[in-house]
This record gives C-alpha cells, sequence and structure tokens, in this order.
C-alpha cells in the first residue's frame, strides 16, 4: 500500500489536449454568439422605445437607423417586457404602429392581444379604442380571454355601444362564416351586467337566444338578474328569477343575496319599515328552494337596519340569530360587529358591550379589525372609557402585533384628554408584551402636551344618552350673552 501511494504521488497530472481544448471554445463562444443575437434585437429595441427619450418622431427616426428585422414574436417579447409598468403608452403605440408598417405578416394576432391587455392595465383608453378600430378594419379575430378583458374595460369606462359593437365586429371577422360563440356572448353580457346595464343585456341575450344552451342560457339569466339588482330594478329582477324556476334552472343562493340586497337597498329608501317582513320572506323562499341562508344574508339585512338607525330591530335580528329562531342564518362576528357599530353611535354603550360579551360567550373568533374600527369609533364620539374596555377584550384575543395602531390611537386621545395615568399604564403594558410604538415619549410630558378640555360630555340615564354642556360651552355662552346686551344698547342709543 504504501509503494502504491508513493507512486500516486509520483504521478503528475496529465495535460489536456489543445485541439480538444480550441474545440470546446469554439463551441462555446458559438452558443454565446447565438444567444447574443437573439438578446440584441430585443435589448436595442427596449433601449430606444422603453429607455429612449424625445419626442415620437425621434424615436420612429431612431427605430428606422437600427438594422432590424421586425417580427410578430419580437413585438410580443417588447410588450411582455414592459408588464412591470415600464415604458409610455404613447411611445409603446407608436412603436406598434411602425412595427406593422414594416411587416405585412399576417400573424398579428399574439401582439395584438398583447398590446390591448398592456393598455389595459395601463387604463390608456385611447389607446386601446386605436387598437380595436385596428382589428375591426382588418377584420382579425381576437382571442376569448382578450375580448372578455377588453369588453370588460369598455363598459367600465362608460362605453357600453362600444362594447357590442367589438362583439358584431368579432362576428364579422371572418367575412361573417364564423358564428359568434356563446362564450363571448356571456362575457358581454356579464360585462354589462356587472356595471348595472342590464337592458342591453337582455336585449343582447334575446337576440342570440338560439345560438345559447341551457347551461349558457342558466348562467345569463344570473348575470341578468345580478344587472337588474345593480340598477335597483326589483320588478324585472323577479321576474327573471321566475323564468329560472319554470325553466328547471337552480338560481343559486349569489342570485337570492343579489335580490335581497336590492330589495333592502329599496326600502332603506323608501320604506325602511318593510326591511324585516321581505328580507325574510326572502329567506323563507330561499330555504323552500334548498339553498339555506348564510350569515351573508342575515348580513345584509343588518346592514340596512344599522343604515336606518332602526335599532331595536337589528338588535332583535340579531338575537334572533345567535338562537336559531325559525331557521334563521347563522350570525358570524361581521353580524356583532353591525350591531355593535349602531349602538355605540346611538349613546347605547351598555348594550353595546353586552352585545360584546355575547359574542365572545357564543364563542365567535372575530378579527383584529372588529376590534379596531370599534375603539376608532368610540374615540371618535369621546367615550375614552368604553374604548379601554373594549380594548381589553383585544388585549386577550388578538396578538401584540395587530394592537400596535391601536395603543397609539388610545395613548394620543388620551393625551389630549390630559389622562396622564391611563397613559402611562398602557405604555407600560405595551412595553411588557413587546409592542413597538409609533408615538413619541414626548406625549407623557404634560408641559409639552396641549391638553384640551371636551366641549361636550356624555351622560347616560334612564331616558337614554343627555348631552351636559361644560364649563368652557357655558363660558363661549357668557360671551355671547354679553356681546347681544352691547348691541341692544348701541342699537337704543
Amino acid at each position: 500500500m504504501e509503494a502504491v501511494a508513493r507512486r500516486l504521488l509520483c504521478m503528475r497530472p496529465s495535460r489536456r489536449n489543445p485541439s480538444s481544448l480550441r474545440r470546446f471554445s469554439r463551441h462555446r463562444g458559438e452558443e454565446e454568439d447565438e444567444r447574443r443575437q437573439h438578446h440584441q434585437p430585443l435589448q436595442l429595441l427596449r433601449e430606444v422605445v422603453v429607455d429612449g427619450v424625445g419626442g415620437l418622431d425621434e424615436m420612429e427616426s431612431a427605430l428606422d437607423q437600427l438594422d432590424i428585422q421586425v417580427s410578430p414574436s419580437l413585438v410580443s417579447q417588447v410588450f411582455d417586457s414592459c408588464d412591470a409598468g415600464a415604458g409610455d403608452t404613447r411611445r409603446l403605440l407608436r412603436f406598434f404602429a411602425w412595427s406593422r408598417r414594416r411587416t405585412q405578416d399576417a400573424l398579428w394576432g399574439d401582439p395584438f392581444t398583447r398590446a390591448i391587455r398592456t393598455f389595459a392595465a395601463r387604463g390608456d383608453a385611447p389607446a386601446m379604442g386605436i387598437l380595436i378600430s385596428d382589428l375591426q378594419r382588418d377584420h382579425r379575430h381576437m382571442e376569448a380571454d382578450t375580448f372578455a378583458f377588453a369588453a370588460e374595460f369598455l363598459v367600465k369606462l362608460g362605453r357600453p355601444d362600444d362594447c357590442l359593437r367589438l362583439l358584431k365586429m368579432q362576428g364579422a371577422a371572418a367575412g361573417g362564416r364564423r358564428p359568434i360563440t356563446s362564450e363571448r356572448i356571456l362575457a358581454v353580457v356579464h360585462a354589462l351586467c356587472g356595471r348595472g346595464h342590464a337592458e342591453r343585456a337582455a336585449g343582447l341575450v334575446g337576440r342570440y337566444r338560439g345560438e345559447l344552451g341551457a347551461a349558457e342560457m342558466a348562467a345569463a339569466s344570473r348575470s341578468l338578474l345580478h344587472g337588474w339588482c345593480v340598477g335597483r330594478n326589483a320588478r324585472e329582477a323577479r321576474k327573471v328569477l321566475e323564468e329560472m324556476k319554470s325553466a328547471g334552472a337552480r338560481p343559486g343562493r349569489a342570485a337570492y343575496d343579489a335580490l335581497l340586497r336590492c330589495l333592502c337597498e329599496r326600502n332603506l329608501k323608501f320604506n325602511p319599515s318593510a326591511l324585516v317582513p321581505e328580507a325574510f320572506s326572502v329567506m323563507a323562499e330561499m330555504r323552500a328552494a334548498g339553498e339555506a341562508p348564510a350569515a351573508v344574508s342575515g348580513n345584509i339585512l343588518l346592514s340596512c337596519l344599522a343604515r336606518a338607525r332602526r335599532v331595536k330591530e337589528a338588535y332583535s335580528v340579531l338575537q334572533s340569530m345567535r338562537r336559531a329562531e325559525g331557521k334563521r342564518p347563522p350570525a358570524d362576528w361581521i353580524s356583532y360587529y353591525l350591531v355593535a357599530r349602531v349602538l355605540y353611535l346611538t349613546g347605547r354603550f351598555i348594550r353595546g358591550n353586552r352585545v360584546i360579551r355575547q359574542m365572545l360567550e357564543d364563542g365567535v373568533a372575530p378579527e383584529p379589525r372588529f376590534f379596531r374600527r370599534l375603539v376608532g369609533l368610540l374615540c371618535g364620539v369621546e367615550s375614552l372609557d368604553i374604548a379601554l374596555e373594549v380594548f381589553d377584550h383585544m388585549r386577550g384575543l388578538c396578538a401584540p402585533q395587530d394592537c400596535g395602531p391601536v395603543y397609539d390611537l388610545l395613548i394620543a386621545k388620551l393625551c389630549r384628554s390630559g389622562r396622564f395615568d391611563s397613559v402611562r399604564r398602557l405604555c407600560d403594558d405595551a412595553a411588557a408584551r413587546g409592542v413597538l410604538l409609533g408615538c413619541s415619549r414626548e406625549l407623557l410630558d404634560s408641559s409639552k402636551k396641549e391638553v384640551f378640555e371636551p366641549a361636550k360630555t356624555e351622560k347616560e340615564t334612564g331616558r337614554g344618552l343627555v348631552r351636559v354642556s361644560s364649563s368652557r360651552e357655558r363660558r363661549k355662552k357668557m360671551k355671547k350673552m354679553k356681546k347681544l346686551k352691547k348691541m341692544k344698547k348701541r342699537r337704543s342709543t
């Protein structure tokens, strides 16, 4: 073994064949040249179009000086490299027009798709309109995804007629030989109904009813129902729902929730006393159709009751949802939030605290924003003691990092009220829990912090909330009375 080891140590490393090294270097150099040739046109175009400076005519003259063979795939690569927001839309549009003039290739469907999506993502409606008009003039057929994207964008801009014209253009793209597919019809119907243009969508469905199957017709009916509900037309929405039932189609829970929201919004505006009866009748209709109402259905009703300040009805609906009376929908943390919020806004602080305790007793786990919004509301109505009680619940349920903004809000409000003892307790508690406060330590110094006496104080009695004027407000009234007396004396003299 020792002899073999000495022999291996004495051996010299063999030298590589120089011819093989030359072949390897030549092959590697050819690969680098091919890679450089592949990336060089794209890099040159990006330097001129995306990173270049100057006007559009200067950019076009710089493009003419480049010795590059433009192809549709290269144009697509340029637009793909601009997805992150790089490049001006006007320069990209001029580059697209210049590229189309330089080549007569017929495979321009993919570049049109990339360009339309890029301009739609940037929100450039004129550039997108120019491309769509070019498509219409050249009778080009658009891909289904791009067509849906363009239709939704046009309706969002408030141009539903252009969306319908785009659909007709796609039907005439192949000289009228290729019929309009049901997928494109449904895309236009969905885009129109999403913005409340249900009347135009209904006319489109009636025109192409023969080209829609049973499944497509059910989807179009759901979109129409949603569109009528967006426009707050409960009569037409009810008519579409009855047509779906007679055709044997199942509307689904989303359709019933849309109808429920439409009825609640109309009753909120015209007849608030009919909110609860009509909402419960729609929920009974849902159960009869085999769709159990979810918490979203109850929250729609509670939201409208809270906006109408019908506090007793909102509280009773929440209690029925808690006890599941009459197969009511279950309550989630949003239900408790809506009722607690309206109770705090109307000055019923004790009952609002009771609602929060009931939520915790029922085992409903709220999100941190539940407490953040309630604490912010209570600070806005200057009920800091109730806000501290709500914050105590939050500290026991939420993570320390979720409580940081609430610490800052409470500390600032307490300092303005002159309650520095409570502020010190909150700062010590935050330090013990490892919460990094965003407020300054100078807030604890009463000599540097301006303290404001609240203009009005609140006192809750058996009759409800009573406003009690403070000494500061009484002084203002006395000054006004003195001024009035002086003015009367001047007039008398």
